[in-house]
């Protein structure tokens, strides 16, 4: 039977597989770089003893209302790529373990208002953060056609981007697209009708990962995890589509994000990572049908030398 998401904040994929990866040491400190309805956090803390810590990074204001009420529990909110500078805030150097699910929460595609989803008639928003300036009808209407091309391109598998591109400017020249539903209208008619859903979560997406600065911020977290990782230390991290995945998979296996192996002035090649998943691990059928919405995703885990 299916899971049906309503009320419910945030399905945690690959939860055992992502929370035994971590290896947790019952006194050991912990980050939940992507809180949001806490499951990932609470099978942690399960897992602490009395000296454990648990921080959990949540951009969301929403989140919040989500926070583990312990001790050894604190809730941060910001985005995870200023992970060291509240970690030191807070006294913390080094820790055990860092897990990030990089997939949105149900609670951002079934709140209406929150315009992520194109399967409700909403303001065109999709800001992680409430606080941020730009909102994705800001951006549609107002961005060259140049960085709309770069924009479904890098976050979208589509093939018919620039007829997208095109129809949306010419969409945008007669009136403002500046709902879900506006988007929807324009973009529908080039789709193909057999894969119209998954094309069009793919148009959202892109539009998505640029409002919020995925990338760039994806990029600058896995930076700062050899930084703030222990030597012996696990990073496990779930991705949902290629480019993310590529980024977590270059780190792990050459040390940096963008791939490239390097080499120190001896020619000794850079050893940072040690992979625990050599194939990332991705949900079985039976979680599949308890949450389709996990079917994408992909567990990477390595091991900070």
């Amino acid at each position: 039977m299916n899971v049906q998401n309503n009320n419910i904040y945030h399905i945690p994929a690959l939860l055992e597989d992502s929370i035994c990866a971590l290896d947790i040491k019952p006194g050991g400190i912990y980050v939940d770089a992507t809180f949001g309805g806490g499951g990932h956090s609470r099978a942690i803390m399960e897992r602490l003893d009395s000296e454990g810590r648990l921080f959990g990074f949540d951009q969301d204001l929403d989140a919040l209302a989500n926070a583990l009420p312990d001790p050894r529990f604190t809730f941060v909110r910001s985005n995870f790529r200023y992970m060291p500078n509240f970690l030191r805030y807070y006294g913390v150097d080094k820790v055990d373990g860092i897990l990030a699910d990089l997939g949105v929460s149900f609670h951002h595609f079934d709140e209406a208002d929150r315009g992520f989803s194109f399967r409700m008639d909403a303001p065109l928003d999709m800001r992680m953060n409430q606080k941020g300036n730009l909102t994705a009808a800001a951006y549609i209407n107002e961005a060259s056609e140049e960085d709309l091309l770069f924009t479904f391109r890098s976050g979208s598998d589509l093939d018919n981007v620039k007829r997208i591109v095109n129809a949306i400017v010419k969409a945008r020249d007669s009136k403002p697209i500046a709902t879900t539903t506006d988007l929807v209208e324009v973009v529908s008619p080039l789709l193909n009708p057999r894969n119209e859903k998954k094309d069009m979560a793919q148009v959202f997406q892109a539009l998505r990962m640029t409002i919020n600065g995925e990338i760039h911020a994806l990029v600058e977290f896995l930076n700062n995890c050899s930084k703030i990782l222990k030597p012996g230390g696990r990073l496990a991290i779930i991705t949902y589509h290629s480019r993310e995945d590529r980024l977590v998979k270059n780190l792990m296996k050459t040390g940096n994000t963008d791939g490239i192996q390097t080499q120190d002035f001896f020619g000794r090649v850079d050893k940072s990572w040690k992979l625990i998943t050599r194939s990332p691990i991705t949900p079985s059928p039976e979680e599949i049908e308890r949450n389709p919405r996990s079917r994408s995703a992909k567990l990477r885990v390595a091991e900070f030398l």
